[in-house]
């Protein structure tokens, strides 16, 4: 867990490349991404070197040559501010957009991220500045795994607006009590169709590390499967593309598949029933003319919205057996349109449809207050559900405002993995109950109707009220004793 110490640290580093010139956070993480990304490769070559002082002999190229040596982090944090700036931006900075596919192969560090580098932009505004984060970041200690992620995942929370297109970030307890749901092993092959910043990958990546990590690091093949083959992300966002791979690199995955790809559009690539778990919340906002739109999608559903083209392309991407866990809005739930209908229609009829968990509208919060639903299904093509579970999640943790104040004694999450995790108990619950099951033929009665309030019922108290004579007689009482009480005030003042 990351420190009040570390965060004091990262908010004096914000506010110094704040106070220089850089005021849009987003490109406030990508110059820290990028400082990060050259202490990462010096600790690599570190680690490397110690080795190969063990044995003898490196067993993968250098990543620094001889005449480069002056661009590892530890040699140019000690030298003068500007002599630094002119390294960094002349020498550094080139020298890491020209790595590409050679880190990719020859060091454990070099992942997609390399690839990335390649659109890099220097926005230091001055040596001072430079200098100043340089300092700062040496002084935090990054040599445990989990505070390098923690500390990443703290910078990207500070980003505090919504992006385009209906991007925002989702929260991480949530996307955590999602994976936990859908319980990844080392056999899976993971996917987020629109991954941002990446954060459903590296909570599975947590994920298999805590509960997997002996078999994945039990020989070089699952290792290498770990790292290579295990987490695949997409997204048209190249700023995202950087920042979702280094924080997957500073989790510990060195070379996850994170790709330029607009998930939505025609494409030659036939990635169809390539994974067996998809973990994502796509973007809500927009439609899509068909035009643009790939035909297989709209052959699913001939749509022009978002949310349930996606939901169209999580289908098409999974292999038979394989589950998805994700977000849609409360719309999708129980739109009366063809499309809404047609698209509950095939995750009940001829896929099984696991579960349907309501969130409250202020989980999303500040970015946005739309309400929103967790949905678990399994591709079967072949039906395969009997019942669904519901589940009316009333909080998570925080409070329901722009604030999001921490509120740990009021949160459903570990109630609702609980509960998942024991579904045969819950058959016996009441619809008046936070959760229950409801029949396949009751929602397909219900123009496979997916909202929860459809299904709930609502317990009424009874209320006894006096009879209209006494409570009559009680107001005369009470009039009375008003008047004593002014009468004695006017003697008062008499």
């Amino acid at each position: 867990m990351i420190t009040g110490e570390i965060k004091s640290r990262v908010d004096r580093i914000w506010d110094t490349m704040w106070a220089g010139g850089i005021s849009n956070p987003l490109s406030v993480v990508e110059q820290l991404t990028y400082l990060l990304f050259i202490k990462r490769l010096d600790e690599i070559e570190q680690r490397e070197e110690n080795k190969a002082n063990r044995t003898g002999q490196y067993a993968r190229a250098r990543i620094f040559g001889e005449n480069q040596q002056h661009l590892r982090w530890s040699r140019f944090n000690k030298i003068q501010p500007e002599q630094l700036f002119e390294v960094v931006r002349d020498e550094v900075f080139p020298f890491m957009k020209s790595l590409g596919e050679q880190v990719a192969e020859d060091c454990e560090g070099g992942s997609t991220y390399s690839h990335h580098m390649k659109d890099a932009l220097f926005m230091m505004p001055t040596p001072r500045v430079l200098a100043n984060v340089v300092d700062q970041l040496d002084e935090i200690d990054m040599a445990d795994r989990d505070t390098k992620g923690d500390l990443y995942e703290y910078m990207l929370g500070k980003i505090a607006s919504a992006g385009q297109n209906g991007q925002f970030r989702t929260p991480r307890h949530i996307i955590r009590l999602m994976v936990e749901m859908t319980a990844p092993t080392p056999a899976d092959t993971i996917c987020d169709p629109a991954c941002g910043t990446a954060g459903y990958l590296v909570a599975a990546a947590e994920y298999l590390h805590d509960h997997h990590g002996d078999e994945i690091y039990r020989s070089e093949k699952s290792r290498r499967r770990y790292n290579e083959s295990t987490f695949h992300g997409f997204d048209f966002d190249t700023t995202m593309l950087r920042i979702g791979s280094m924080n997957m690199l500073l989790h510990g995955v060195e070379n996850p598949d994170i790709r330029y790809k607009d998930s939505l559009a025609e494409s030659p690539e036939d990635d169809a029933g390539s994974y067996t778990l998809i973990l994502a919340n796509p973007p809500f906002a927009g439609s899509l003319d068909y035009e643009t739109t790939a035909r297989d999608l709209l052959q699913i559903v001939k749509t022009k919205k978002t949310e349930l083209l996606f939901l169209a392309l999580f289908l098409r991407l999974l292999k038979t057996g394989g589950r998805a866990a994700v977000i849609v809005p409360d719309g999708v739930l129980f739109g009366s349109s063809k499309a809404h209908k047609t698209i509950r229609r095939i995750l009940v009829e001829d896929q099984k449809l696991d579960a349907v968990i309501s969130m409250p509208s202020g989980v999303f919060k500040p970015y946005a207050g739309v309400s929103t639903a967790i949905l678990l299904f399994t591709k079967t093509n072949s039906g395969g559900t009997d019942n669904v579970w519901f589940y009316d999640m009333r909080a998570d943790g925080f409070s329901l405002d722009d604030k999001r104040t921490p509120q740990p004694d009021k949160t459903d999450l570990p109630d609702i993995l609980k509960r998942w995790q024991n579904l045969k108990a819950e058959t016996k619950r009441q619809r008046t109950d936070q959760s229950f099951l409801v029949p396949k033929d009751e929602i397909a009665g219900n123009d496979y109707d997916l909202s929860i309030n459809r299904y709930k019922e609502v317990e009424y108290e009874a209320v006894e009220y006096d009879p209209p004579e006494v409570i009559l007689e009680r107001l005369v009482e009470l009039e009375e004793e008003i008047a004593r009480g002014r009468s004695e005030l006017e003697q008062l003042l008499k």
